[in-house]
Order: C-alpha cells, then structure tokens, then sequence
C-alpha cells in the first residue's frame, strides 16, 4: 500500500470525523495504485496521484461539478472516469466543515 497516501486519508479523516474506526468498520486497499477507504466494506473514498476523490451521489456530484476546480476521477490519464466520484481541491480539503460534509454523506 502506498504509505503517502494512507497517511494522507488517514489524517484528512481524522481531522474530518475523528471517531469514524470507531463507529464504523474502516479499512484501506490498494486500487489501482492508489490507496481506497472503506467503511463496513464499500468504498467511500480514494487517494492517489490524482489527489484526493469522494464517491458520492449524483445530486451531489452535480453541484460539486459546477465549480471549475472540482475534477473526475481517472486512475490512469487515458482510463475510464470514474462517474460516482469527485476530486476535491486543496481549498475544500482544507475545510473542514465542508469536507466533513461530504464525508457524511458519501459514508451514508
């Protein structure tokens, strides 16, 4: 597993939902090179050199997209996008409450 990457979801999460390995079954994966998280067995979230990307629900997903720096999820430059996920900027990652948010909802 790529240490760079589990320590980065591992300090976002904790910042974002501290209690999260406790009240729910969180484990991390190697996908595609990069690192997956995932809570009582789907993945929710994935780091990687793309950034960091949330799976979350379309509506969601809908109004994230219209911002400019909000991209699609490709684990490889020509693959396939990944259309239930997000890859957040730095500016929301470093919300808290809004990142936090989206954590939420993309564990529900």
């Amino acid at each position: 597993m790529k240490d760079i990457y589990l320590k980065q979801l591992t300090v976002l999460l904790k910042q974002a939902r501290p209690r999260l390995a406790v009240t729910h079954r969180l484990e991390f994966k190697n996908v595609f090179g990069a690192v997956g998280g995932y809570v009582n067995g789907r993945i929710f979230i994935s780091c990687g050199t793309f950034g960091i990307a949330l799976r979350l629900p379309q509506e969601t997903l809908g109004t994230l997209f219209r911002e400019k720096d909000v991209k699609h999820l490709k684990y490889f430059p020509k693959g396939h996008i990944k259309k239930e996920y997000a890859v957040l900027p730095k500016r929301i990652l470093n919300n808290r409450a809004q990142f936090k948010k989206l954590v939420d909802i993309s564990i529900v």
